[in-house]
């Protein structure tokens, strides 16, 4: 039964027939849906976070900043972004809202 079942999947997505070929394709698959879903929460974080900017709502961008600040260093935390990059966004972000608040 296993064996059937791994040979479908192997000849759908034409890998390895080993088990632990196959085992290793579907942890990826996994692990690419989760980064996708991390990704795009942090993309719709700045996104607000440079919105509330553009409207000029100081403490309200101050608080998407704090959430996006949370979100970012999460995924650099976890792998998904490099630790740096996940910072400098982190600071460009800061930055950005400080100068807005300042006028």
């Amino acid at each position: 039964m296993i064996t059937e079942i791994t040979e479908r999947i192997a000849r759908r997505h034409r890998l390895a027939r080993i088990k632990s070929g196959i085992k290793r394709h579907k942890q990826s698959l996994k692990a690419r849906a989760r980064n996708r879903h991390v990704r795009s929460t942090v993309k719709t974080a700045v996104k607000d976070v440079r919105s509330g900017i553009a409207e000029g709502a100081g403490e309200k961008s101050a608080e998407l900043l704090r959430k996006a600040t949370s979100v970012l260093e999460r995924a650099g935390s976890k792998g998904v972004l490099h630790k740096k990059t996940a910072s400098r966004k982190v600071s460009r972000l800061a930055k950005a809202v400080h100068k807005a608040t300042k006028k």
